[in-house]
């Protein structure tokens, strides 16, 4: 970690829990009301666009598990997922507050932006962790409804309360709690656990420092300056570039597992898998290629970060579609 890093880090720990003038404050220091919020801000608090990813993640386990469940307890197990992960998203957001606010491609999020109370932030994570949770573990599964409380509490504490802040290997470590959906629900339908839901994991696993590292690299003076030590930040875009695509080749490889795993799974998902995998490791040499070829790989061009950006976009329709097609391939 550069000396830069070291002293803002310190900087961050100094002023995380310093309180923050509610908005209306006046000059003369007289405060008005804390926020309340619309609900649109307490929508954003949850991160709705990984809670899709996270519930579509959980449907595949229950579509894929070798036995059936009724789809009312099948909904329950979905929501229970959703609040868990909207939960640990809230807490995140709590947590984070403090650099959120310094940093441009979230300083807007509400809690900084002085629409949201820290305070309410807070009691709205706690209660969706420990009540998603507790619903599911009452009414489908006690196994799976400790899992998903794991789960919560590795993001919203473990990742972002530990790791974050001090290890350029935080989101590798850390993407592991965006990728137990699919084992909480293969729990909640079948109350065990296979081979084939912790491929499922390891897919979601492998797949997420590519997917972040990809917009990552383009954000690193940001992550430097509040001193988070995320893998550009600290070794450079250079071996990041180099990173995604060695972690492109691993989920290459272990996202064709299932085909050799999974009786319902064939040809379909073969194809569909070869072709996303085959592009995106494409995306991948093609942004490694054009970043090493930069006279200034820390401030590329407009042909270097187009090509991250389109990266980092595929990115996300791989994962769904390679989920998709699994889900295909087991209905015919």
């Amino acid at each position: 970690m550069t000396t830069r890093q070291s002293d803002t880090m310190g900087a961050v720990k100094a002023e995380h829990h310093a309180p923050m003038a509610p908005e209306g404050a006046s000059a003369g220091g007289a405060s008005a009301s804390p926020p309340v919020g619309a609900p649109k801000d307490y929508i954003t608090l949850l991160k709705p666009r990984i809670m899709v990813l996270v519930v579509f993640t959980g449907l595949l386990g229950i579509v894929l598990a070798p036995a059936d469940i009724h789809p009312v307890l099948g909904i329950v197990t979905l929501l229970a997922i959703a609040g868990g992960a909207g939960g640990a998203a809230a807490i995140n957001m709590w947590f984070d507050r403090d650099i959120d606010a310094r940093m441009t491609r979230t300083q807007h999020r509400p809690i900084p932006a002085g629409r949201v109370e820290p305070g309410n932030a807070l009691a709205l994570g706690v209660m969706l962790v420990i009540g998603s949770a507790t619903f599911l573990g009452m009414n489908v599964s006690w196994p799976a409804g400790v899992l998903l409380l794991f789960s919560s509490l590795f993001y919203g504490w473990f990742y972002t309360m530990v790791l974050k802040r001090r290890t350029p290997q935080n989101i590798v470590i850390g993407g592991a709690a965006g990728a137990f959906p699919p084992i909480i629900a293969w729990l909640a339908v079948t109350g065990g656990i296979d081979v084939l839901p912790v491929v499922l994991f390891a897919i979601v696993f492998l797949w997420t420092p590519l997917h972040f590292w990809a917009l990552a690299v383009f954000c690193a003076d940001d992550y430097a300056a509040v001193g988070v030590p995320m893998y550009p930040a600290v070794h450079g875009n250079k071996k990041t570039a180099n990173a995604i695509l060695v972690y492109g080749v691993l989920t290459a490889v272990v996202s064709l597992l299932p085909v050799l795993l999974a009786p319902s799974l064939g040809v379909i998902y073969a194809v569909c898998a070869l072709i996303l995998n085959l592009r995106q490791l494409q995306l991948s040499w093609k942004f490694r290629t054009l970043l090493h070829a930069e006279a200034d790989p820390e401030h590329p061009g407009d042909t270097t970060r187009l090509a991250a950006r389109k990266l980092f976009l595929f990115s996300i329709q791989f994962l769904f579609l390679l989920l998709f097609g699994m889900m295909v391939d087991n209905a015919f």
